[in-house]
């Protein structure tokens, strides 16, 4: 492990794996260095590239400075692409994919930015997250509910159906989504309304590829056809047989030829 400072003094974990351009890898709700898509996606990727994989603030091993805000998130991003060597690719998934995109549009040296599936509401979606989400997610972890909290963003924000809500408490991942629970108001504050930031979007002026799996829910899948259309430039690809729990080996050769190219 070793670790960045952001600029407001937080301490970021990472690990660097291969040799090569460098590519950051951010994550979404719930995951880390040692949980979730990405700890399987890196040694794929480290054989062309040097892979950069953290912990988002609040996780794992990272620090956590008060008050919260997306743009200390931005921040920890831009302290880890100077450490990469001042520019590097960033891969993002989920909510970790609309922090990626403000990051960008912020005008972070990201020389190239691939993007899965970020959960924006276009459309007309079956399930809409409350309005207050990130209200009531803050009350649950001050009250020390982290289950919970958990419980509130699967089945409230997410729309997991409440049976399936249920049998996660029953599987050995549990106790780690509730390790990651206080972290959640920020994946809630980076989704804010959960609308499609389009004016955000169309301020980028790099290379991007908007990622989806044909088998994600169709708001998934709209909200992916949408940024592309929005970005300058942009890609769209979909994985065929892929969810929004997208395969290591089938992200990987895709990532590889648009970072490579």
């Amino acid at each position: 492990m070793k670790s960045v400072r952001s600029r407001d003094g937080t301490t970021i974990a990472y690990d660097q794996l291969g040799a090569g351009p460098p590519v950051i890898l951010v994550d979404g709700a719930f995951c880390s260095r040692s949980f979730g898509p990405m700890p399987k996606l890196a040694p794929r990727l480290a054989r062309d590239f040097t892979v950069f994989m953290y912990d988002r603030r609040g996780r794992g091993d990272s620090g956590d400075t008060a008050p919260y805000a997306v743009e200390r998130e931005i921040e920890d991003l831009d302290a880890l692409i100077r450490e990469a060597g001042g520019s590097a690719f960033v891969f993002a998934i989920s909510s970790g994919a609309a922090l990626a995109l403000e990051a960008a549009a912020s005008r972070l040296n990201v020389k190239k930015l691939a993007l899965y599936e970020p959960p924006f509401m276009v459309g007309n979606p079956a399930h809409v997250p409350p309005v207050d989400h990130q209200t009531q997610l803050v009350r649950l972890i001050a009250e020390g509910r982290r289950g919970d909290a958990v419980k509130y963003y699967m089945k409230d924000i997410i729309g997991m159906p409440g049976l399936l809500v249920t049998v996660f408490r029953f599987l050995p991942m549990w106790p780690k989504l509730k390790a990651a629970a206080p972290s959640l108001p920020y994946d809630s504050a980076v989704m804010g309304d959960f609308s499609l930031p389009a004016s955000r979007a169309a301020l980028l002026k790099l290379p991007t590829l908007v990622i989806s799996g044909d088998k994600s829910m169709p708001v998934l899948r709209q909200a992916a056809q949408r940024l592309a259309e929005v970005i300058p430039g942009a890609q769209l690809r979909t994985l065929v047989g892929q969810t929004h729990n997208v395969a290591a080996g089938t992200m990987a050769p895709v990532l590889t030829e648009f970072f490579a190219s």
